[in-house]
């Protein structure tokens, strides 16, 4: 008998390691797939640069060396599209792993910050500072975004406080979350329909997102935002996964359920709002990420998190490259490429008949 339990412990934990060098083999698999993919985007574009000269410039700036490139190369590459490529790596992977967090709290696949209303503030926020001329950080190079960065937390901290009038379970905050979105985005519609032609030529645009502004500063602002953020999700990602048996199982198990849930969105709307700040409006990404990181590694959190961000950097990247040569000269904001792809994937999401939770 005690043989047969010993056999049954040795098979156990041969699956589990199996498992896990799987995940872990998605995981840096999908790392080894963002560098070629950057690579690439780097190559491509008005000026062409072959893939051989991008990797000479990018290890001669990463060490200090001299490679020999040409000066107008180099310019491209590292001041144009370099910043460009890793924000879109950035701004995916924060987006992603804020879905994958509001989908675990949620305990549904299709909740994402998008539908929390957190972008329905950023464009509220922006909206105002660009029809309006009215800026809560002041007037300045980013008195745009910093508006959508405030509004963007504040509807968050609505959603919440509305849904925790009747109880923060995981209906009341998807429906407080639409009704919030539906009442901001009735805000911004007024605004468009009182806005003069350039003010709203300007906000429609801003509505598009696009990575068309990207910037060393930028860049820097979105990954403290993204890092921050990532670094105390990850913190709940066994509380998450005591939450997919239900909250009456994690309660068993010492889950602070509110506890979790509160903070799980704060955070989420901490990295989306600082994302969309600068990104614009970028949908999708958030939908789509965890659910086929799900559908590859399962719903572990310890991997799903992580794994979320890989495939979110991976999609945005691909989307805001494919956006920049599909029509060039002319360029396709991301957040457009991304919506033709998100569209049939949300479809598929909701004509799905297996549950995920």
């Amino acid at each position: 008998m005690l043989t047969v339990v010993m056999e049954k412990e040795i098979e156990a934990k041969d699956i589990y390691e199996r498992l896990t060098a799987r995940k872990l083999a998605f995981i840096f698999g999908g790392i080894g797939g963002i560098i070629v993919l950057s690579i690439f985007a780097c190559s491509v574009g008005a000026a062409h640069i072959s893939f051989v000269e991008v990797t000479k410039i990018i290890f001669a700036k990463l060490t200090g060396l001299n490679f020999g490139v040409r000066k107008v190369a180099d310019t491209v590459v590292w001041k144009v599209r370099f910043p460009r490529i890793l924000l879109a790596i950035v701004a995916g992977a924060g987006l992603a792993i804020s879905g994958a967090g509001i989908q675990g709290i949620t305990r549904n696949p299709l909740a994402s910050p998008f539908t929390m209303g957190i972008s329905a503030g950023a464009a509220l926020g922006a909206a105002i500072a660009i029809v309006l001329g009215w800026s809560i950080v002041g007037m300045g190079k980013f008195f745009i975004a910093g508006n959508a960065f405030l509004f963007a937390l504040l509807s968050a901290f609505l959603v919440l406080g509305v849904s925790k009038l009747r109880g923060a379970t995981g209906e009341t905050l998807i429906l407080a979350g639409i009704a919030i979105m539906y009442i901001i985005t009735a805000m911004v519609s007024f605004l468009q329909f009182v806005a003069g032609k350039e003010e709203l030529q300007g906000l429609v645009h801003w509505l598009f997102g696009s990575l068309g502004n990207a910037s060393w500063d930028r860049l820097l602002f979105v990954s403290i935002s993204v890092f921050w953020g990532s670094f105390f999700l990850f913190r709940y990602s066994w509380d998450l996964n005591a939450m997919i048996g239900g909250e009456e199982v994690a309660k068993g198990l010492g889950v602070n359920i509110e506890k979790v849930k509160s903070r799980v969105l704060i955070l989420c709307s901490f990295i989306t709002a600082g994302v969309i700040c600068f990104t614009r409006i970028i949908g999708f990404v958030c939908l789509m990420s965890p659910h086929i990181a799900r559908i590859c590694i399962g719903a572990d959190h310890r991997f799903l998190l992580p794994s979320s961000c890989i495939v979110g950097a991976f999609l945005l990247l691909g989307a805001d490259t494919i956006g920049r040569t599909l029509l060039g000269p002319s360029e396709i904001p991301a957040g457009i490429i991304v919506a033709f792809l998100g569209g049939p994937f949300f479809l598929y999401l909701l004509l799905a008949t297996r549950r995920e939770f």
